[in-house]
């Protein structure tokens, strides 16, 4: 399954350019979750968010509808990673599991200070839980200082079977290996004064690199660390518009669900 969406769903100039103008501010997310088909959920980096409000979220999207979810930042944003063990558990014993089967993948983002220090960074990937609840959990990496550069890093987290993160991104690494069974992407580059925030062809551009992605391959022409995995399969395909010229996401994603 390839998805593409957006970041959040509350956002005052998407009033009129993406949502009607006249749409109850309570409606947003029941509107937004039928116009994409994956939100990545950022106001669970800032605060811990109740069972309830993942249980209400599950309800407005509609049966086939992933949402992706930002880790707290204080299980990232610290100097020593190896010791956010509360911070983890606290955050993925919120709720999560309150979203079901629309539970998708959780985003840690690190601070673009954070430097890559092996040993902290294995001990920070062996405290992220399997599962919750029984439902097993899939996790994806952004890491967005130049020492994550390094093959060894991209060992390491296909060992734990942990995705890092493409970003299509003028600021941070953009890391292609693929490193579990399923792909990240966040594409951070968009446009204003472009009406779909990516031109054509760069939309076209992602959507092959999607579908050689869900194929199990390697999108020529990205920046790879190491030799792809020789046995990769199908994989599940994660897409998200966000940051850049955040105005033009969603006409960005639903531009490229129409060319997948």
């Amino acid at each position: 399954m390839i998805r593409v969406g957006i970041g959040g769903w509350t956002f005052e100039p998407w009033r009129g350019t993406f949502f009607p103008e006249k749409l109850p501010h309570a409606r947003e997310l029941e509107y937004a979750s039928r116009q994409v088909t994956a939100i990545e959920v950022n106001g669970t980096y800032y605060r811990t968010q109740s069972p309830a409000t993942f249980a209400k979220w599950a309800a407005e999207a509609p049966d086939d509808f992933v949402f992706s979810v930002k880790a707290l930042r204080y299980c990232t944003n610290r100097k020593v990673l190896a010791e956010a063990g509360e911070s983890v558990a606290k955050f993925v014993g919120s709720g999560l599991a309150e979203l079901g089967d629309k539970l998708g993948p959780i985003l840690w983002q690190f601070m673009p200070t954070k430097r890559f220090e092996p040993e902290d960074m294995a001990a920070f990937l062996d405290l992220l839980p399997d599962e919750v609840s029984g439902r097993k959990l899939r996790h994806a990496l952004e890491v967005r200082h130049e020492s994550f550069r390094n093959a060894a890093f991209v060992d390491m987290a296909r060992k734990r079977g942990a995705a890092v993160v493409f970003a299509d991104s003028a600021k941070y690494p953009s890391l292609a290996d693929s490193t579990a069974n399923f792909v990240y992407a966040r594409l951070e580059d968009a446009k204003e004064g472009v009406e779909t925030g990516y031109i054509p062809a760069e939309l076209d551009r992602f959507a092959g690199m999607a579908k050689t992605w869900a194929e199990g391959g390697a999108p020529t022409g990205l920046d790879y660390l190491s030799k792809p995995a020789s046995s990769a399969g199908r994989r599940d395909v994660f897409i998200f518009m966000i940051n850049g010229a955040k105005v033009r996401a969603p006409a960005a994603a639903r531009a490229l669900i129409a060319r997948l």
